[in-house]
């Protein structure tokens, strides 16, 4: 470890994070704020959770009768949407598993998610995006040098996931975004607004890129989805006792379940962006952030967290290597323009059109709405 790197006393946060502060007691602000934020759902009072759970589960059901769901289930194949998977088949729940392949799906993910709703007895949808457009839209992204390249993912997942709701009359998205998982807070310069449709056109059109296929949402129509058909995103996991290790314990012992090394790893992509691309280029290893949620919600102990951090985010050199080849030959690139494109400095996303403002204004007008 980098003697001159300092470590939060309760997580693993440390000073390579922007923005990190800490107290008397060498605890850090994200350490605090994710008590503040996420103290009910970790240590939750377990009647009031019950009683929630009990009334959402009586409200999807009251609202898909009649229908052949009740709710939609975005899956990735990684152990939170598996998950919250199981727990709504088991509460009597009739969900639609809502998948987006955009061309980077391990194997290992697609034989979970097969092995996972063969045996749940659950309907599969597939959105797979067109590779050539997808390919042209990431190039896009690299050349504009911006941090986000996952926009591309989780945007069209959301767009998915809200238009499979839209036509089937449904109104609750079942997520497997939870606080156990994902309470300690991403810093804002490691990541983009993921309803920034704007972004996306404005950085593929930069890239001669002609968006087709690829199904984009932004602010407004984000907003139309919730508004006028009343689509909810739930954080279904933040209503039920969630340890994530005993939840992977049951998908393996049950569902045929195979683990990935680190948190999204299911996608070939996400495991290179996250484990390569994004330390040699950005300097951001996001297994602190992921690690320190672990750690937080108790389902991981800080030293072990520690030894994990002390290597590669990779299982080995060699399963880099191997991913580094996948990549070249996937992206039609030489080493070479992955050693140029490493080099080259960041620039932010607002370099590019964006519709941020716009989402502020319309979160602010959304809660005073609700």
């Amino acid at each position: 470890m980098n003697p001159q790197k300092r470590v939060c006393a309760r997580c693993i946060m440390d000073t390579t994070i922007p923005g990190i502060r800490f107290d008397s007691q060498g605890v850090c602000n994200f350490c605090q704020e994710f008590e503040r934020e996420a103290a009910h759902v970790i240590s939750p009072d377990p009647a009031e959770q019950s009683a929630k759970l009990d009334a959402l589960v009586a409200e999807v059901k009251a609202l898909g009768k009649g229908k052949r769901y009740d709710c939609i289930v975005g899956v990735s194949g990684g152990v939170d949407s598996s998950w919250v998977l199981v727990k709504a088949v088991q509460l009597g729940l009739r969900p639609l598993a809502v998948h987006m392949d955009n061309g980077w799906n391990s194997e290992l993910a697609q034989n979970n998610i097969a092995n996972l709703v063969r045996g749940l007895g659950v309907d599969l949808y597939t959105h797979v995006i067109d590779w050539q457009e997808y390919r042209g839209l990431m190039q896009a992204f690299f050349d504009a040098d911006v941090i986000d390249v996952e926009l591309l993912y989780d945007n069209a997942m959301y767009a998915v996931n809200f238009r499979s709701a839209a036509r089937h009359r449904l109104r609750h998205m079942l997520s497997g975004l939870n606080r156990a998982t994902e309470g300690m807070h991403m810093p804002p310069e490691w990541v983009w607004n993921k309803f920034d449709r704007k972004n996306i056109v404005s950085i593929a059109r930069r890239g001669r890129v002609k968006i087709k296929t690829f199904p984009a949402i932004g602010t407004v129509a984000a907003g139309w989805y919730s508004l006028w058909h009343k689509i909810r995103l739930v954080w279904f996991l933040d209503l039920m006792p969630f340890r994530k290790s005993e939840a992977l314990a049951y998908l393996q012992e049950h569902c045929g379940y195979k683990p990935y090394p680190y948190k999204h790893y299911e996608s070939v992509f996400t495991r290179f962006y996250q484990g390569y691309i994004l330390p040699r280029k950005f300097g951001v290893d996001k297994r602190v952030v992921h690690l320190s949620s672990l750690v937080m919600s108790g389902d991981m102990s800080r030293s072990h967290a520690l030894e994990l951090m002390g290597g590669i985010a990779y299982p080995s050199q060699q399963a880099l290597e191997d991913d580094i080849a996948y990549f070249l030959k996937k992206m039609r690139w030489t080493r070479a323009d992955l050693d140029a494109y490493i080099a080259r400095p960041r620039k932010s996303h607002d370099q590019y059109g964006s519709e941020v403002a716009l989402f502020g204004v319309a979160q602010r007008l959304f809660r005073a709405i609700k």
